[in-house]
Parts: structure tokens; C-alpha cells; sequence
């Protein structure tokens, strides 16, 4: 009976030894389980955690299409490449893509200086049923209108030719691409989270470089030469 005393006091003293942290180099078992304050300790900027609402984890799974681009020749590609991986980027989150361009030149407004101006346009060319879309991939020229685009100068100046003669004000001929190889890196699915990193890369230019993928434009067409003038606003 002695001894069965012995062994339970021993057993207590050991247990409270080891609930209180004494004996956690000895066992390698650690009282807290890893438990807290420990790994509260542990966390880099807790305060930058929040719990994500409804709203913004749909908008995170909200994919959409776009494209890093143009990239001047294969040795950008690669090197947009390498950079994108450095930062965090899947690699099979995009596909590199090449293809000869012809050349592309487009009648469009000038660069809209203002919303208010830019609303006037938007009804006037509503009203007058004249198919309109904007520029993209051209930072330096945007918020810019594109009415029509076509194969060569020559047939860009005479659609804003016959624009002009309707009396529509504001409209340029604009080169929108040269014949030539075109590289870009395609992001066929690319979701809030990804979309955020690419727009925010390190490398100021290269993020410059990301847009939306275009949508299927309608035929290109000069303006109808018939019809009452009006002005473009």
C-alpha cells in the first residue's frame, strides 16, 4: 500500500511539474498544447487581418480576361515572365502568345478632357446611332473614343472625312497599332486576388502594361454619307 501511495504522490508531482511548463525541454511536449499567447505572439501585423464579408469574397471569385501587353520582343516576354513568377503569380495563371499584326488605324475623338464632356459625346453618338467603344492599351490616349477602325490611313482619313462633312467636331485619325509581332501574356481567368496583384507589381511599367482583354468589335464602317448634319457636341 506504501508504495502505491509513493507512486500516486510521484505521479501528481510530475503532472503539476509538467502543467506548469517545467517540463517541456524534458518531454518535448509542451503543456499549452501551442495554444495561446504563444502563437499570438507569433503573428506578423495581426491588425492587417479582417474577416472578409460576402460582398468581397465575391468580388475576389469574380474572375475576368486580361492581357499583359504589347511586350516588345521575346526577350520581354521571358523577362515579364520571370518577373510575374518572383512576384507570386501561378505560372500556369497565364499564357505567353505571339501574332503578326496588320496594321490598324482608327477615327476617334480626341482625348476627352472631363466626365461632362465625355457624357455629351456617349448621347450624341447614341442618338445618332453611330457604334462607338473605348481605347484601351493606350494609357497616354485614354478616356478616347473609337468610332471606326480600318486597314490603312488612307481609308481612316476618308471616314473622318465624311464624319466631317455631318459636321461631327472633336475627331482625329488615330494609328491604333503598326504591321509587325505583337507579344503579350494572357490571363484568361483571372480572379480579384490576381487581378490586384498584377495591377500593383513592383515594376511600375510592367503594370502600366495590364488591361482588359478587347471585345469582339463590329465590322469596321465609315459613317453613311446621307442623312441630316448634326453636330458631335
Amino acid at each position: 500500500m506504501r508504495k502505491i501511495v509513493l507512486v500516486l504522490v510521484l505521479a501528481n508531482a510530475l503532472f503539476f511539474a509538467w502543467s506548469r511548463g517545467w517540463l517541456d525541454g524534458v518531454t518535448g511536449i509542451k503543456a499549452d498544447g501551442g495554444r495561446e499567447p504563444q502563437r499570438v505572439a507569433l503573428q506578423l501585423k495581426p491588425e492587417r487581418v479582417h474577416l472578409l464579408g460576402q460582398e468581397a469574397r465575391v468580388a475576389l471569385q469574380k474572375t475576368s480576361c486580361l492581357i499583359l501587353g504589347p511586350l516588345a520582343d521575346a526577350n520581354a516576354l521571358q523577362a515579364a515572365q520571370t518577373t510575374l513568377v518572383k512576384a507570386g503569380v501561378p505560372a500556369n495563371a497565364f499564357a505567353p502568345r505571339s501574332e503578326t499584326l496588320p496594321p490598324v488605324w482608327a477615327v476617334a475623338t480626341i482625348k476627352l478632357p472631363n466626365k461632362d464632356f465625355q457624357a455629351r459625346k456617349e448621347e450624341t453618338y447614341k442618338r445618332m446611332q453611330i457604334h462607338f467603344e473605348y481605347l484601351q492599351g493606350h494609357p497616354e490616349e485614354e478616356p478616347t473614343m473609337i468610332l471606326s477602325r480600318h486597314e490603312s490611313e488612307k481609308a481612316a482619313q476618308a471616314a473622318l472625312a465624311q464624319f466631317e462633312a455631318r459636321a461631327f467636331r472633336g475627331l482625329r485619325v488615330l494609328p491604333l497599332q503598326v504591321a509587325g509581332q505583337r507579344s503579350e501574356l494572357l490571363f484568361a481567368q483571372a480572379d480579384g486576388l490576381l487581378q490586384a496583384r498584377l495591377r500593383n507589381l513592383r515594376d511600375a511599367d510592367l503594370a502600366a502594361k495590364v488591361h482588359e482583354c478587347a471585345k469582339p468589335a463590329a465590322a469596321a464602317s465609315a459613317p453613311p454619307a446621307s442623312g441630316p448634319a448634326a453636330k458631335a457636341g
